[in-house]
């Protein structure tokens, strides 16, 4: 190869080099389980990121091709996505071809790095692109870098899509067709669920959480209620939610989800109605069917805050 050629290489490897790289190792056990024909997923441990469970606490799945792998959501960290490869390897042997974002938040995203290096296509919803450009990453990114170090560090970085999706979306990879849907605003702006009909298999993003307190934040509780009915209307066999255990019975599980989203809005709703302020509110409020389970603390506040500022915009009529 000539000189300059050899130059011109160089330079275009030159991103992928920076994102190859050995990550930090994890100690958590992670296991890669299958749950149909082509699907696996990957369990985080319950509860509020934490050096202790080294960020690993949210759900990852991948489905397995004759032409590829497809991989919903890369995990919590680089090290995790790393160790995410690894697992998939210990499968198959086939390119790990597309990674699908359900949703823009740190523990479903920080592993894309990893992903990528590996050479897989980043897919995800258009309404992600303002958590790139937003406060959000920065500050997020920074108590990460507090609270996960060294999993999380100076060189971790929030990657944008390949290619980014305006709605609905088909896939096809080694005759096994993928159903991606758009369901939000819910969760998030941006949340997508991938269906496989071959393995009636749906992976719902945090739409669900199951056995664990959801972390609601900012989202607009009312119409997440809604989105719940789109991930019914796919009758799935297996439901893999984006926090707990692997679902057989889709409809039984989004209750967790969907009554403690209506507990809130009644409760901070009343509230609102009586001009209670909200500690006030907080605390007359009777928690005890939610107050044993993990990420109760770190979460159950601020969803109640959030929330009561939501149905004050609501009574008001914005």
């Amino acid at each position: 190869m000539r000189p300059l050629l050899q130059l011109l290489f160089i330079i275009s490897c030159l991103p992928l080099l920076a994102l190859a790289q050995d990550y930090p190792p994890v100690t958590v056990n992670m296991q890669a389980t299958k749950v149909a024909p082509h699907s696996y997923y990957i369990q985080g441990l319950p509860g509020a990121a934490s050096a202790e469970n080294e960020g690993f606490m949210s759900n990852a799945g991948f489905v397995v091709t004759p032409a590829g792998v497809v991989v919903i959501d890369s995990l919590g960290t680089p090290s995790l996505g790393q160790a995410m490869i690894k697992l998939i390897r210990s499968v198959t042997s086939k390119p790990i071809k597309y990674v699908i974002v359900t949703h823009y938040h740190a523990d479903h995203i920080y592993g894309l790095q990893a992903f990528k290096a590996a050479g897989a296509e980043i897919w995800a919803h258009e309404n992600g692109k303002a958590y790139l450009v937003g406060d959000v990453l920065e500050k997020r990114l920074a108590q990460r870098r507090d609270e996960l170090y060294p999993w999380v560090d100076e060189n971790t970085r929030v990657l944008p899509a390949d290619k980014w999706l305006t709605g609905d979306a088909e896939l096809t990879l080694g005759g096994i067709h993928f159903q991606i849907r758009y369901v939000g605003p819910a969760h998030t702006s941006e949340d997508l669920a991938v269906y496989v009909p071959a393995d009636r298999v749906l992976y719902s993003g945090d739409l669900v959480f199951k056995g664990r307190v959801p972390y609601v934040g900012d989202a607009d509780s009312k119409a997440w209620l809604s989105s719940l009915d789109k991930l019914l209307a796919f009758h799935p066999a297996i439901m893999v939610p984006g926090h707990g255990e692997v679902s057989y019975e889709a409809a039984r599980d989004l209750a967790f989800t969907r009554d403690y989203l209506a507990y809130l809005r009644t409760q901070m709703g009343k509230a609102v109605d009586n001009f209670v302020p909200f500690e006030e509110a907080y605390g007359q409020t009777d928690w005890n069917r939610y107050n044993h389970l993990p990420a109760f603390d770190a979460a159950n506040r601020r969803n109640a805050y959030n929330t009561y500022l939501l149905m004050e915009k609501e009574a008001l009529g914005k």
